[in-house]
């Protein structure tokens, strides 16, 4: 079997493929419940394959969960200058977070035309790819549960509470002008990737991360793919096995 681990900042996606199963679940870094869920057969574990963007840290944290289930070391995929047609935009690949490489590559592999990838986690970022594989480059973005908690820790004497999802606005209290507030963001930076995929000629968006739904909310058209750097990372750990 092979597991295929994407780290981000504070989740972990697995998927566990067999010869006949593939078993996907999540978790958070740290937890003593990572992985928990996790069958292991008689087969066990030949190669384990790790897209990251944590701190030392949390690979650390990753580690020792491993040996726990796994006498097979991770190996970790970085961002590389290019990979089967796509090229890095990056001067210096290795500072661009592996997981939106791996899933530019997964996207490549699903469409003939350039396309967008927006990934919704912790951060959002959005990566253009032409039709010849090029990266034209990306954004980088706070995400909500970002923007929410720099609100509430950094400005005194804003509060709120609670959710309110789905209305931009004008506010008529502290909590309505933050919750607006946010989804107004959200919608003028749905507005401004149309324009951008439509300036740029682009064939598809691919919309993935934790929040792609909220995106895809504030009017975002696209395919969702939840499990697309995880996709990208097989693509790219199954060719360095090949090599």
């Amino acid at each position: 079997m092979k597991l295929f681990v994407d780290m981000g900042n504070s989740r972990v996606k697995w998927r566990l493929r067999g010869r006949d199963t593939v078993l996907e679940g999540e978790g958070a870094i740290g937890s003593d419940s990572l992985f928990a869920d996790l069958p292991v057969d008689d087969e066990g574990i030949r190669q384990v394959a790790v897209s990251t963007v944590a701190s030392d840290q949390g690979r650390q944290q990753l580690e020792q969960r491993l040996r726990e289930i796994t006498r097979v070391p991770p190996e970790y995929f970085w961002t590389e200058s290019q990979w089967q047609g796509v090229i890095c935009a990056y001067d210096k690949p290795e500072s661009m977070g592996s997981d939106r490489w791996h899933a530019m590559v997964a996207a490549h592999s699903r469409v003939t035309g350039g396309f967008a990838v927006v990934d919704a986690g912790s951060a959002v970022t959005v990566d253009y790819v032409a039709a010849d594989g090029r990266h034209l480059g990306g954004y980088i973005l706070a995400g909500q549960n970002m923007m929410y908690r720099a609100l509430s820790q950094d400005a005194a004497r804003i509060h709120f509470g609670g959710r309110i999802q789905g209305d931009s606005a004008p506010g008529s209290s502290t909590a309505e002008c933050v919750h607006h507030g946010v989804e107004w963001l959200w919608r003028g930076m749905v507005q401004q990737l149309r324009e951008d995929v439509r300036t740029l000629g682009l064939e598809k968006v691919f919309i993935t991360g934790g929040d792609s739904d909220r995106l895809i909310g504030c009017g975002l058209q696209g395919e969702s793919v939840p499990g697309l750097v995880l996709d990208g990372l097989e693509i790219v750990a199954a060719g360095v096995r090949e090599d």
